[in-house]
């Protein structure tokens, strides 16, 4: 963004800024010693002092090398005017050589991949905590699940209200989480030290060449220790890449590694029972209950960043034409990511609570995921490649190189997580499958519509010319337009039926632009074309929500003044029908007629008085 301080920028100082994000981006990574080692010792072929070392070897490595190196170091260089994310990432290259349809395909895909993992997220992380009243209160087995979709339940019900208040909690409260857990690690260490021989990658080598095909299997639950290094990116424009950084490296990572290695520590020892959780036995029998209580709140804040993460990559979506208008609400005014989109909510919220009772253990949850964030993290290093080249200018041999290696650890995982594709696996990939239909299907009828409503108008210079000498009512009207070289359709509805036209003419024309935030000097451009007829192009980014009386509002500054008591609003509403030879075909045609009609009206969306305005329907075949 050219000048100006960026809408919703952070502000404090770094230290403050990297207090603030560990309460929003490590929630997911920071949860993941819960689940992470057991589910590894299970797959790997049991609790055994060998195979504890080889999955602390290959846990601490994945770390380092996809978490540490990949994202922290390098991806996050990849912002888009200070925000990051898959749908950032490819609009930045769009800015570079417009749309492009293998770019954006990729980044479509790994928007759906990533609303699969949203729902998994919550279910696991709230079982796997709970669960852990297990060891301690053995009676409370049965009502594990029940009490998990009680958890869940909260969670997603309290999303209208925002997490304004609460959010202030998220810091204080991951911070003792991560210390909590960085001391109880140290605890196992200092007992059985010689786990520290697992900093030796040759170990995690070992482990994979000897143990055939469960060795490569078990890539798969090593694998869940990174599920939320593609969140540092998503979230990175909250904060900024230099407070990220400084809480991975200063306390999130040590924490980490000291909790795994604790975790280790006791299965070399030989003290975790058949089936139990590493992570709980780690910590002394009076405390395990108040373990669990702190555990299942750091999960709670693990899930409220994926939801208000869905709900930021929604809007996202929306302002970059791949999703119907919804409505969404600004749940705070002090913070511009504090936003609630119901649909997503209660989608999310039937997707979690389903896995959560279908899968019921944290065990068989393990299976389904990983798939979707592994798929998202390959299609990133795809993207970085491009990214490498065209924008920051770096050889092809040193591109290749560096996200040749990233592509090539990213296909490992994903081979290994795909092996469990049906024993649950699918489940992230039926929703993604359907996502990414969804959004090609509306992008590409919206692109048929508009091909459509142009072929049936007029260029605008020569309606300027035929309707000099027509009389005119008083007043202004406006209309939503896709483009303000043509006529508007609904303006030549009105003259062709109402037999109106008024004195004074504006074309609207709303651009989501690929930046995150445009200057607030740069947002409107006014064109006169003559005769009383006004173009105005309101430009927005892609993480801003449009507000047209606003912008009308700066419209004065500009020498174009309007009172919305003399001023009505024209906008098209058209109903869609399958044309008799479809370019989209019979069934997509449905899919879009369905979504179409369902999405919040563009008057909402904008935020325009509805007593100003005038809709005149159509229909329009594709």
């Amino acid at each position: 963004m050219a000048g100006g301080h960026r809408v919703g920028a952070p502000r404090g100082g770094l230290g403050a800024l990297a207090f603030g994000a560990l309460g929003v981006v490590y929630g997911d990574i920071g949860t993941s010693p819960l689940y992470t080692m057991k589910t590894a010792l299970e797959w790997g072929g049991g609790a055994t002092p060998e195979v504890a070392i080889g999955m602390l070897s290959l846990i601490v490595w994945t770390l380092l090398i996809t978490t540490s190196i990949k994202y922290v170091a390098v991806v996050m260089r990849a912002d888009n005017d200070g925000e990051g994310g898959i749908l950032a990432l490819m609009s930045l290259l769009g800015i570079k050589h417009g749309d492009r349809l293998g770019v954006i395909a990729i980044g479509v895909l790994g928007a759906a991949l990533l609303y699969g993992d949203g729902a998994i997220t919550p279910a696991i992380s709230v079982l796997s905590a709970l669960e852990g009243l297990k060891l301690p209160i053995p009676a409370i087995t049965p009502y594990v699940v029940p009490l998990s979709v009680a958890v869940l339940l909260a969670v997603f019900a309290l999303q209208p209200l925002g997490s304004a208040r609460i959010g202030k909690l998220f810091g204080p409260i991951m911070t003792v989480w991560f210390v909590t857990i960085g001391v109880l690690g140290i605890g196992g260490v200092i007992s059985h030290p010689g786990v520290l021989v697992a900093l030796d990658p040759r170990y995690g080598f070992a482990y994979l060449f000897t143990h055939g095909f469960t060795g490569f299997l078990v890539l798969g639950a090593v694998f869940l220790c990174a599920t939320g290094a593609e969140a540092l990116y998503a979230d990175m424009g909250h904060f900024g890449p230099q407070p990220i950084r400084l809480g991975w490296y200063g306390l999130v990572l040590p924490t980490l590694l000291l909790n795994y290695a604790g975790q280790t520590a006791v299965v070399v020892e030989g003290a975790v029972p058949a089936g139990a959780n590493p992570f709980f036995v780690l910590c002394p029998p009076l405390l395990q209950v108040p373990l669990v209580a702190l555990a299942t709140v750091a999960t709670i804040i693990a899930s409220q960043a994926i939801i208000s993460g869905a709900f930021s990559m929604t809007r996202q979506a929306i302002q970059l034409g791949l999703c119907p208008r919804l409505h969404i609400t600004q749940t705070s005014a002090e913070g511009y990511g504090q936003i609630y989109v119901g649909f997503v909510n209660w989608t999310l919220m039937v997707l979690t609570l389903g896995l959560t009772i279908a899968f019921r253990s944290s065990d068989n949850l393990a299976a389904a995921f990983g798939i979707a964030v592994s798929l998202t993290m390959l299609l990133t290093s795809m993207l970085m490649f491009l990214t490498m080249r065209e924008i920051w200018g770096w050889s092809l041999p040193v591109s290749l190189v560096v996200a040749g290696l990233f592509v090539i650890v990213d296909l490992t995982f994903v081979t290994a997580n795909m092996m469990k594709v049906f024993e649950g696996g699918f489940v992230p990939l039926v929703v993604a499958a359907v996502i990414f239909l969804l959004i090609w299907t509306w992008r590409r009828g919206r692109e048929l519509m508009l091909q459509k409503l142009e072929r049936d108008t007029m260029p605008l210079s020569d309606f300027i010319t035929q309707v000099h000498d027509k009389s005119r009512v008083p007043g202004t009207a406006i209309y939503l337009t896709s483009r303000t070289d043509v006529v508007p359709v609904p303006l030549l509805h009105n003259l062709k039926h109402n037999k109106v036209i008024h004195r004074r003419i504006v074309l609207l024309h709303v651009v989501t632009d690929n930046v995150p935030y445009v200057a607030a000097d740069e947002r409107i451009q006014i064109a006169d074309l003559t005769d009383n007829f006004y173009s105005v192009v309101v430009r927005y980014g892609f993480m801003e929500q449009p507000n047209i009386p606003k912008a009308l509002d700066a419209c004065g500054a500009k020498q174009l003044h309007f009172d919305l008591m003399d001023t009505s609003f024209f906008v098209g509403r058209m109903t869609i029908v399958p044309a008799r030879a479809s370019r989209l075909g019979r069934i997509r045609t449905k899919v879009f007629e369905a979504m179409h009609r369902n999405a919040l009206a563009a008057t909402e969306f904008f935020r325009i008085p509805p007593n100003r305005v005038i809709e005149l329907g159509g229909q329009i075949e594709i």
